[in-house]
């Protein structure tokens, strides 16, 4: 499909300092691919010549921008919704969730992963890294539903035989599928040992995927890896050889400058999750600082049972508002840097080049969202990129482009029937709990 996106305000995300960050055009898309960023009106009509056949959108009143990426959840995790809250993290996993996830089939994985897919594009979000089990059961669930994806096969050393089963049968499902990719994502340090840990760093160097891990995320885990290892988690992974530019490591909170500098100069991505952090009072990481020292950081939701949603715009708010708070500096972390994080950040942390997304740009993937600026909350307009971090909503998103292919128009999301969902989920939800 050709589409022509008219009359909007455009942010492309490529702005150099001092440049106007928006402007009043239009955006082509031919294929998958963004084709036209433009002002003109005569190159607009240019590019309607040379694909008759396109889908012209009127976006007046709406915003044009890259898709959000969010670097870090659990999406199949919609299951477990406010099923365990108000408890601290370690029995809030030991008690309630672990036990919940033992009870879960694969079925009940493709179910809960559904849902949140269905959450995030209404969202605005066009790609997202996961971390989870039965991924290769996954595949085809984001494939059908034409989200952008990194799925990562998550394992501890309780179940490492078979999650490197289905790392296996989901390698091979994603063979040359530059939409849906898989990454290994060992849990934590402190649930996976050293040898484990290795294993699953060797298998991703072998195949070309990026690793995922939680790492100091609470007081918890730095006692338990000081015990055990005599040094800080992030050490601990350094250690090991676990650390470079395709590690997103979930989390750092409990990071000092030295670490920071290891993640800084080993090109680790830094997943921020700050409600998920304040939900389960692990504290505020210092992105503020890493940030100023050079280290790739994003923003991201973690899982909807310690969230308790898969809404990057409150996390993107939450995230400026926290770390102005916590340094005392209201300058510190602006609007468009933090869009940044969700945007142009996200795309290096999923491994794709400058430019090639999270941007708008001729001959970036098309992976576009359209914002409808017509709500009360986000009128008028001083600043149109603060009023999208500290005041946009889910619901603001009106329509959703993933590879030049609309999955969300006019709020509607194509091809779910979304009654029949939340009854299925609903039920599954129940026959789970009832079997405690």
């Amino acid at each position: 499909m050709n589409i022509l996106l008219s009359c909007a305000t455009v942010l492309p995300m490529t702005s150099l300092v001092g440049q106007p960050k928006t402007f009043t055009g239009w955006v082509g898309i031919a294929g998958n691919r963004i084709a036209l960023v433009t002002d003109s009106a005569v190159a607009a009509e240019a590019f309607c010549a040379d694909f008759p056949d396109v889908l012209r959108m009127d976006c007046s009143g709406k915003l044009v921008m890259p898709g959000l990426i969010n670097t870090h959840c659990h999406a199949a995790m919609t299951l477990q919704r406010s099923y365990a809250d108000d408890i601290a993290l370690m029995e809030w996993l030991n008690e309630y969730i672990w036990p919940f996830e033992a009870r879960q089939t694969a079925d009940d994985i493709v179910l809960g992963m559904t849902l949140g897919v269905v959450e995030m594009l209404l969202g605005g979000v066009t790609s997202f890294v996961d971390m989870y089990f039965s991924e290769d059961r996954c595949v085809e669930v984001v494939r059908q539903m034409g989200i952008r994806a990194m799925l990562g096969c998550s394992y501890f050393d309780n179940n490492i035989d078979k999650a490197f089963e289905e790392l296996e049968r989901a390698v091979a499902l994603t063979a040359g599928d530059s939409r849906v990719r898989v990454a290994v994502a060992p849990h934590a340090a402190y649930t996976v040992s050293p040898d484990n840990l290795v294993r699953g760093k060797e298998f991703a160097r072998r195949h070309g995927l990026h690793y995922e891990i939680h790492a100091a995320e609470t007081q918890d885990e730095m006692r338990i890896i000081r015990e055990r290892y005599g040094c800080t988690p992030v050490e601990h992974l350094d250690n090991l050889g676990l650390l470079d530019d395709q590690t997103i490591a979930a989390h750092c909170v409990w990071v000092d400058d030295v670490d920071i500098e290891r993640l800084r100069s080993r090109g680790v991505t830094i997943a921020h999750n700050p409600q998920s952090n304040m939900k389960i009072s692990s504290g505020v990481a210092p992105i503020a600082r890493m940030i100023e020292k050079g280290a790739l950081v994003t923003v991201a939701t973690d899982g909807p049972c310690s969230n308790n949603d898969l809404d990057m715009w409150e996390e993107l708010r939450m995230a400026a508002f926290l770390q102005k708070s916590a340094t005392g500096n209201p300058m510190v972390l602006p609007a468009y840097e933090v869009l940044k994080l969700a945007t142009v950040n996200g795309a290096r942390a999923m491994g794709w080049a400058d430019g090639e997304l999270g941007v708008l740009r001729e001959g970036a993937l098309a992976d576009v969202i359209v914002v409808d600026m017509q709500k009360p909350h986000l009128q008028p307009i001083h600043d149109v990129v603060s009023n999208l971090v500290y005041c946009g909503k889910a619901s603001d998103v009106d329509t959703v482009i993933v590879d030049g292919e609309i999955l969300v128009e006019n709020r509607q999301l194509r091809g779910i029937d979304l009654p029949q969902l939340y009854a299925a989920v609903a039920a599954t939800a129940e026959r789970i709990k009832s079997q405690k």
